[in-house]
């Protein structure tokens, strides 16, 4: 079976197409500034080779058609012709409380994803365009809707609520809903593999470390609790958002600075964090370097940043009366042994110990804890594509 996953960013689509009977990666690419000028597609393809194609795209139907072009190009290419794709999974990254796993998209499931726009405003409608354009292309292909709150639905009511007045809740669904959840189901689900356990009788504090972060508690194979909320804001210090902060900031910083609403958000979302902290980059590679050149900021920003990580691992800890496994994963969890030797250094009181030979190591799966210690540190790449085509090939095989 051949899954052609798809993941549609406002300007942007990223893809990879699996041959489920191995789950190798046929081909993939990303295409960027559709709508824009300069719009291009990057392919790796045949031979593994790498192309660039520039081509005006004015929407995400035009970006689809180039990237099944290059699937099919004679020079290319690594299927003959459209017919070879079984499968369609896109990445969807709100499906608020009616989703609590994948589910075949059909015009019901649409609707649905439509009313939930408000919950996501900026993602859920070039998720939606990007499906509304294969259906066009494609219209006998099964397609999968893949979300990435659906893995925190198993979340109890007293770690999803707010300290609001229920009918906010009832009428709006404000409550705390996680993302990330591909991420955080995928290497948990590895983890167990590692440790050579069943997964329900794990608990496991996954660490998605990116510009974008977050944490969930995984007990029995199900998300408990995880630092992102009612949007990806909630939480950790990350990149560019605030994360946690006291709730009437905004309220100081708008009749203080004038801010409108539209100011304020982007404030939160685009101009805090580490970036804000440090003034250097929302790029932890970045602030690395200037922390290691003496920077003082960047080093706040970074430290910062490591003891929030450090608390919410605690605290899961505490959620869950204990803890087998602490993984590590994206961008940063995956690449920078500083950030993960620092995280663990003030948890020896759980039974956490890092071997620091074994914690030398960027991008590869590995077991980094120390031989006597109580509590498995491991660093796993994470692998999101995959895991939204193995629900799509699990869907299209019951279709």
């Amino acid at each position: 079976m051949l899954v052609l996953v798809i993941n549609c960013g406002s300007s942007s689509l990223k893809y990879q197409l699996f041959d489920m009977e191995d789950e190798s990666v046929l081909a993939k690419g990303l295409v960027e500034r559709i709508g824009l000028d300069g719009s291009a597609l990057i392919h790796t393809g045949k031979d593994n080779e790498k192309v660039k194609l520039e081509k005006d795209l004015e929407d995400h139907k035009q970006a689809i058609s180039m990237v099944l072009d290059a699937l099919t190009s004679p020079e290319h290419g690594v299927i003959n012709s459209f017919d070879d794709i079984d499968a369609i999974g896109h990445r969807v990254v709100h499906g608020g409380e009616e989703f609590s796993g994948s589910v075949k998209i059909d015009e019901n499931i649409m609707e649905a994803l439509r009313r939930n726009i408000d919950l996501a405003p900026l993602h859920n409608p070039p998720n939606i365009m990007g499906i509304e354009a294969c259906t066009e292309i494609l219209p006998n292909v099964t397609q999968a809707g893949v979300f990435d709150t659906a893995f925190h639905q198993t979340m109890p009511p007293h770690a999803y609520i707010y300290g609001l007045p229920y009918e906010f809740y009832e009428k709006y669904e404000v409550r705390r809903y996680g993302f990330h959840g591909t991420s955080h189901k995928y290497v948990a689900m590895r983890a167990a593999e590692l440790i050579g356990r069943p997964l329900k009788d794990l608990k496991i504090i996954t660490c998605h470390l990116g510009n974008g972060a977050s944490i969930a508690a995984v007990q029995n194979g199900e998300s408990v609790d995880t630092s992102m909320g009612f949007t990806p804001l909630e939480g950790l210090i990350m990149g560019t958002r605030s994360g946690d902060i006291d709730p009437a900031i905004p309220f100081h910083l708008m009749k203080k600075m004038n801010l409108s609403l539209v100011d304020i958000n982007n404030l939160l979302n685009k101009d805090s964090g580490v970036l804000g902290i440090s003034g250097v980059s929302s790029d932890f590679r970045d602030l690395e370097q200037a922390a290691d050149a003496g920077n003082e900021r960047a080093e706040l920003a970074l430290k910062t940043f490591y003891y929030r990580v450090t608390k919410y691992i605690g605290s899961y800890a505490a959620a869950m009366n204990g803890v087998d496994a602490i993984v590590f994963t994206a961008g940063l969890g995956e690449n920078s042994a500083t950030a993960r030797e620092c995280i663990c250094a003030s948890l020896g009181f759980m039974g956490v110990k890092i071997d620091t030979s074994k914690n030398d190591i960027r991008g590869k799966e590995a077991i980094i804890s120390a031989e006597d210690a109580s509590v498995q540190v491991m660093l796993i790449p994470t692998n999101e594509e995959l895991m939204i085509a193995r629900d799509t090939a699990g869907i299209a095989a019951k279709a």
